[in-house]
C-alpha cells in the first residue's frame, strides 16, 4: 500500500509555482547548503526502523514489533493510552465472589444435626447452630417438642392447673391433649407470619427452617419459666420474673435465627420476629391463653 501524500490535488491551478517551490535554489559556495525548502510532500520514516525494509509508508496495523517481531495491535486493551472496557455493573477487581444482597444462598454450613445437637446447640451455641441448619427443615423436633411443651404448659397456669387437676382422667387427658396441638398450630401460625416478614424486609432463607426453627425457639426459652411454675404456679413474682427474662432471651435467639437464616442485619431480624414476640408475650407470659 502506497504512502500517504499530504496535499495531493490541491494546486493543481498553479503548476508553475509549485515547480518553482520545489526548485532547489542555487549553490552560491562557502558555507553550509541552505536546507531544503518545505514541500507539500512529506517524507515518512520507514516501518523497520532507520535500516528496515520498509517503503518509505508509516508503521500500520499488524506489522511486526520491532523488537519483537510478533504482530502487535497500538489500540489494544491495556496498551498506553487505551484502557480495556467494562460494563456498568463489572468489577474488574472482584474475582465474582463477593457476597450480594438478594442472591441465591450459599452452600450449607455443614452436615445436618442430631436433635440432641440441636436442642443444644439452640442453647449453647445458638449462632453456628442457625447458620448450619439454615437450609435443613426440622419438622420431627419441632413438632415433638412443641407438643409436650404445649401440654405441660397447662400447668404453669393457676386456674387451668386446678381444673385439670380436679377433673376426672377421662376429661382431663382431652384437655391436655387438645392444649398441646393448640400450642403446636400456633407455633405453625406465628413461624409463618415471622417468615413472611423476614421475606418482606429481603431475607432469602426457606419457609421450612425459619418456621421450625422459630417454633422451637419458643418452646425452648420458655421451659425454665414453666419448670419453676410448676411448683410456685404462675402467679408466684420469681416466676413473673423469670418470664420477663426468658422472654428477652427469645427475642435474642428469633433475631439470631432469623439474621442467620435469611442474611438480614439484626434490625431488620428484629423487626421481623415482633408479631411473635408480641403474640408470645400476651399469651404466655402474661398468662392471657
Amino acid at each position: 500500500m502506497a504512502g500517504f501524500r499530504i496535499g495531493r490535488g490541491r494546486d493543481n491551478r498553479t503548476p508553475q509555482r509549485q515547480q518553482a517551490q520545489q526548485a532547489p535554489p542555487p549553490h552560491t559556495g562557502g558555507g553550509q547548503a541552505p536546507a531544503p525548502p518545505y514541500t507539500h510532500q512529506q517524507q515518512w520514516p520507514r516501518a523497520g526502523g532507520p535500516q528496515g525494509g520498509g517503503h518509505g509508508e508509516p508503521e500500520y496495523f499488524g506489522e511486526p514489533h520491532p523488537q519483537y517481531g510478533r504482530t502487535q495491535d497500538p489500540y489494544a486493551a491495556n496498551n498506553p493510552g487505551h484502557t480495556q472496557m467494562f460494563s456498568v455493573h463489572d468489577d474488574p477487581y472482584d474475582g465474582g465472589a463477593t457476597y450480594r444482597a438478594g442472591a441465591a444462598p450459599a452452600a450449607p454450613a455443614g452436615p445436618r444435626l442430631h436433635w440432641k445437637q440441636l436442642l443444644s446447640g439452640i442453647v449453647l451455641r445458638p449462632g453456628p447452630t442457625f447458620l448450619q441448619m439454615r437450609d435443613y427443615p426440622v419438622w420431627g423436633p419441632a413438632l415433638v417438642v412443641t407438643f409436650l411443651y404445649g401440654a405441660l404448659a397447662i400447668f404453669g397456669f393457676d386456674e387451668p392447673r386446678d381444673e385439670v387437676i380436679n377433673a376426672t382422667l377421662s376429661n382431663a387427658v382431652p384437655y391436655v391433649l387438645v392444649t398441646g396441638v393448640a400450642f403446636v398450630i400456633s407455633g405453625l401460625v406465628l413461624g409463618a407470619v415471622t417468615h413472611t416478614l423476614a421475606r418482606q424486609l429481603g431475607g432469602d432463607g426457606s419457609w421450612q427452617p425459619t418456621v421450625g426453627l422459630s417454633m422451637l425457639i419458643m418452646s425452648i426459652t420458655d421451659a425454665p419459666r414453666l419448670v419453676v411454675a410448676l411448683f410456685l404456679g404462675g402467679e408466684n413474682s420469681l416466676v413473673q420474673l423469670l418470664g420477663w427474662v426468658t422472654w428477652l432471651a427469645a427475642g435474642a435467639l428469633f433475631t439470631s435465627m432469623i439474621s442467620k437464616s435469611h442474611d438480614l442485619p439484626w434490625p431488620k431480624a428484629l423487626g421481623a420476629s415482633a408479631i411473635q414476640m408480641i403474640a408470645l408475650l400476651s399469651i404466655i407470659k402474661l398468662g392471657t391463653i
